[in-house]
């Protein structure tokens, strides 16, 4: 039978994440850096279904989910947050139905920027989202310490920090317009609400100057500041705030481009595991003052 194109159902979503999972860890290995990823629960995929249906997008042949893509929109960017083949059904011309329905939801919602993150070794994949006009930018890498040897060098930051409310969207709002020129408060709203996601306002002084998420796991981001100077401090209190949430942990997703945060990662003894890639149509945001959370969040 061919392969059928259709818009996602809810109920589909947690066994799309399977063939996700399963295509990451066949990429991983195939390059030596063995099982990256592991299944969690499609909460962020099924909020964003919700918001809008139609940047998730299902292949299947005879039941058979043979392909997964999934896209969101804030403000003017679209952003790819999966696209994936089973391995064995790459080669069919998959990856490109679904890329050319993902860049339909880009074109209906008149995005100005359109964004993706991915492996940088996945050259495969580069060479046809450059086809499509979406070039490589920045380099970006996954850090990973050990919650002891980070516990050994943590300093104290003079950043201080308040637990996030929900009367707080308006200045998160101000602070990602800054970062990265767009309004996130759905994906805010979205974060808030996950029990175990623990989010913090950072401030100099009076100064309003950033926001960071932790999670149960250690793992620190979004992280967003006003001003590049204040990375550097902004980074040491989000390594002090995943410390204290006692995981074995912490890791965290770095811009090539930002030197303060690069600096203060290895001065607390962490170090690169995968290196990846951010590409675009073209250049958006201060990615000095913005950590992603991850390739499918940003």
């Amino acid at each position: 039978m061919p392969v059928v194109y259709r818009p996602a159902r809810e109920h589909e979503l947690e066994r799309a994440e399977q063939l996700v999972v399963q295509s990451i860890n066949d990429l991983t290995q195939r390059h030596g850096f063995g099982k990256m990823a592991s299944l969690r629960p499609a909460h962020f995929q099924q909020f964003s279904l919700r918001d809008d249906p139609e940047g998730l997008w299902i292949a299947e042949d005879n039941g058979e989910i043979l392909g997964f893509a999934f896209s969101w929109v804030c403000g003017d960017l679209w952003f790819l947050a999966e696209l994936f083949v089973a391995p064995g059904q790459q080669g069919r011309g998959i990856g490109n139905e679904l890329l050319a329905r993902t860049l339909a939801h880009a074109g209906k919602n008149k995005a100005a920027h359109k964004a993706l993150i991915t492996f940088a070794f996945n050259t495969v994949s580069q060479g046809l989202y450059i086809q499509h006009g979406l070039l490589p930018r920045l380099p970006l890498s996954f850090f990973k310490v050990s919650r002891d040897v980070l516990q050994a060098r943590l300093q104290d930051s003079e950043i201080r920090h308040a637990s996030l409310e929900a009367t707080d969207l308006q200045h998160l709002s101000d602070i990602d317009a800054h970062a990265l020129g767009i309004s996130r408060e759905k994906h805010h709203r979205y974060l808030m609400s996950d029990a175990g996601m623990k989010g913090f306002l950072l401030r100099s002084g009076d100064e309003r100057i950033g926001y960071v998420y932790v999670n149960p796991d250690g793992h620190i981001g979004p992280l967003a500041v006003t001003r590049r100077d204040a990375m550097g401090q902004a980074f040491q209190a989000a390594l002090k705030l995943a410390a204290e949430q006692g995981a074995a942990q912490v890791t965290a997703f770095i811009p090539g481009t930002s030197d303060a945060a690069l600096k203060a990662a290895i001065d607390h003894g962490m170090r690169i595991t995968f290196p990846m890639l951010l590409m675009s149509s073209n250049d958006f945001g201060d990615w000095n003052c913005y950590l992603p959370r991850n390739p499918g969040f940003m």
